[in-house]
């Protein structure tokens, strides 16, 4: 008896240590709410299991990823393959989540301002640096804007997929943007002032008057920060929403195997223009078989689990159609 009890106990230890796992990742600080709770949540339900995500940036995340010094990457934009060239395992994106990146702005007795295209590119080259200026005005009328308060520009300092996502929607709506600043996470900006993440862009903001940014939507939403309505491809002044990120999503009528998609810009009636997928940079084969089955349970959950907690911190979950198409790659990760 004493035996077997001893050997049960070997047993329940040897099953305890193979189910102990750490997977550490770090990157986009876009989706960083949502994996916070998601990877909490997971922890708690498997006990051992221990998740450490650091939100440096999609920049940072697909270099350490790629550089094999985390379990996984995060990133909003899609890695490039010469980023990726360098990694010693194939790595593939797995679209977890969608959300909406917003104007966000600091102009005293006014609560709601709408952006035109054109004038939003124009406010972040610096051609339009009052906030009394006449097209901004003529998009707004009726609101009162300040008779001289001179425009702040606050953009990300590090290399930042929400970046890439706002000069991503600004390269298409402006020529003078596409020729010049371009698009990319880290670009050379005309005017403005930097912040490192999201938390630091919405908080330059909330203490410079006249200051105009750009943040994650639960960045402005914890923040009581304003943001502005932007008119979208079919010519509708549109403000964040889960269903005008949905909307944006439904766009993309076929779905790449590499899910490398952008939907800045997108048709629709109501589709918010500058809404993005964000996706996890995981191996097709970890080197570690034990982490990769930890992986590959965890994003098997955050699909078929997580994606309705998405909503309640203004992300938008997956289409049905995409979450069917991402658990089967996530069946064949190794």
């Amino acid at each position: 008896m004493k035996k077997t009890l001893i050997l049960f106990g070997l047993l329940v230890f040897a099953l305890s240590s193979a189910q102990a796992q750490k997977l550490t990742g770090a990157g986009a600080t876009f989706p960083y709410p949502i994996y916070s709770k998601w990877f909490s949540e997971y922890s708690a339900a498997h006990p051992g299991v221990e998740i450490n995500y650091q939100s440096i940036g999609s920049g940072g995340g697909i270099r350490q990823m790629v550089a094999g010094l985390v379990d996984f990457g995060a990133t909003d934009m899609p890695a490039t393959d010469e980023q990726l060239a360098p990694a010693k395992t194939k790595l593939t994106h797995i679209p977890t989540v969608l959300g909406a990146v917003v104007p966000i702005f600091n102009v005293p007795g006014v609560d709601d301002i709408k952006f035109s295209p054109d004038v939003l590119a124009d406010i972040f080259l610096g051609k339009i640096d009052n906030w009394n200026n006449a097209r901004i005005a003529k998009d707004n009328p009726g609101v009162k804007l300040p008779a001289d308060q001179k425009i702040t520009v606050v953009h990300r300092s590090d290399g930042s997929g929400t970046t890439f996502i706002f000069t991503d929607y600004l390269s298409k709506v402006s020529s003078d943007w596409a020729k010049g600043p371009s698009k990319g996470a880290s670009i050379s900006w005309p005017v403005g002032v930097g912040g490192k993440g999201n938390e630091n862009v919405a908080g330059q903001v909330r203490q410079l008057p006249g200051a105009v940014g750009y943040v994650e939507l639960i960045y402005a939403l914890q923040n009581k920060i304003a943001f502005g309505e932007v008119k979208n491809a079919a010519g509708n002044w549109e403000k964040a929403s889960i269903e005008g990120v949905t909307e944006a999503a439904a766009s993309v009528k076929q779905m790449p195997d590499d899910y490398r998609v952008s939907i800045t810009n997108a048709p629709g009636k109501h589709a918010y223009p500058i809404s993005s997928f964000t996706w996890m940079l995981v191996p097709l084969q970890s080197p570690d078989a034990a982490k990769g089955k930890v992986l590959r349970d965890l994003l098997n959950w955050i699909i078929t689990s997580g994606e309705s907690e998405a909503s309640g911190l203004s992300y938008a979950p997956l289409p049905k159609n995409v979450a069917a198409k991402v658990l089967k790659t996530v069946y064949s990760l190794k």
